[in-house]
């Protein structure tokens, strides 16, 4: 490995945030002067805009047949979102969570998740699984544009204000139309340096390019979700922070690695290192955020703490384990059966007294109606 492939790699990382941002401006500017909806604009355009990086690594890297980058890069953001971008939000200021997310959201990215892993076990995501995926997040952004008419939130309405109609006219639109161009040829070229050279990084340390995908090119491919919702916490939009990452995480899923897998002739190979160990990781976070955010609708600092403190280990043994590190063993030993069962436990127990606390609540207030 040479300092070359780290320049280059750093390189992609900052042309693919750069296309992100250029293709969200672009996209939703343009969707404005034609008169579609900001909400709409703010649930399709820029929802997808903060998985394109994503999206651009995985499909460079499976039609380059790196499968394992494509894989790791969905698991990898998936579980950075939620214990890294999750924890240092809330760490900033508690995080607010809107009930539709506890009620929906969370529970539907829970289930893709399940869903991700149970057409893993046969040891790829074929091309008809990809199908099914990616259509199930078509059907998903239809619900959300569906969802959006009813949107009484203020806070949410503010946020989509930003995309609201423009007077139409040639010249913005053909700026617009440059800013989007601009922006998909950046994703196109970061993407293709990034892959290009975590695959010389991991050859050179002699790491897989699982554990490159699941780190550098997962965070990478995170800063966006990651730049929204710390401005969003610093604003004090809370509540948009939460949205961000379990939507992103949906996406990631259906969309990102949907799409990829569909369009893939032998659809995504799954390593045995995946279905055993990252991807059960992925499923037992997405499990653990519903607790969080269902004892009072909200991601205190020490739940954001406890999820970092996690992201932090999680990356150790990542590490350990691709430097062939004896201790990787105990480390990941200790992460599937006493870390993630034991959190299990004790969010379970704080969810079922949470539950059994509102029952309570609910029960005295018909009570005092009826009084």
């Amino acid at each position: 490995m040479n300092i070359t492939s780290i320049v280059l790699l750093v390189i992609g990382l900052v042309l693919l945030v750069l296309g992100a941002e250029l293709l969200v401006r672009g996209a939703s500017r343009l969707a404005a002067l034609v008169g579609i909806s900001s909400l709409v604009i703010g649930l399709t355009v820029v929802a997808f805009g903060t998985s394109a990086p994503e999206l651009a690594v995985s499909l460079r890297a499976s039609f380059s047949g790196q499968a394992d980058i494509a894989l790791g890069n969905v698991v990898g953001s998936n579980i950075c979102n939620i214990l890294l971008i999750l924890g240092i939000s809330s760490l900033i200021a508690p995080l607010i969570v809107a009930q539709q997310l506890v009620r929906l959201d969370v529970p539907i990215m829970i289930g893709v998740s399940i869903l991700m892993l149970v057409f893993g076990l046969d040891g790829a995501i074929t091309t008809s699984d990809g199908t099914i995926l990616f259509i199930g997040g078509i059907v998903y952004t239809l619900f959300l544009v569906f969802q959006s008419r009813r949107e009484t939130n203020p806070i949410v309405q503010d946020e989509y204000a930003r995309y609201s109609r423009q007077p139409f006219s040639l010249k913005s639109a053909g700026v617009n139309l440059l800013f989007f161009l601009v922006g998909m040829g950046l994703l196109v070229t970061g993407s293709n340096m990034l892959v290009d050279n975590a695959v010389d990084i991991a050859t050179a340390l002699g790491a897989s390019p699982l554990v490159v995908g699941l780190t550098i090119v997962a965070f990478g491919t995170s800063l966006p979700e990651l730049a929204t919702s710390l401005i969003a916490s610093i604003r004090g939009e809370r509540d948009i922070a939460v949205g961000n990452v379990v939507g992103s995480n949906i996406f990631n899923i259906l969309i990102v690695l949907g799409l990829t897998s569909a369009l893939s002739p032998t659809g995504i190979s799954v390593s045995n290192t995946a279905i055993t160990f990252d991807i059960p990781i992925m499923v037992a976070v997405s499990i653990m955020c519903f607790p969080i955010v269902f004892t009072g609708n909200s991601i205190s600092r020490w739940e954001g703490g406890l999820l970092l403190s996690y992201y932090i280990t999680y990356t150790i043994y990542l590490i350990l384990h691709a430097t062939d590190a004896e201790s990787s063993i105990w480390v990941g030993a200790i992460l599937r059966f006493v870390v993630v069962p034991l959190t299990l436990l004790v969010l379970g127990t704080m969810t079922w007294r949470s539950w059994r606390l509102k029952r309570q609540r609910r029960a005295a207030e018909r009570a005092g109606d009826r009084k």
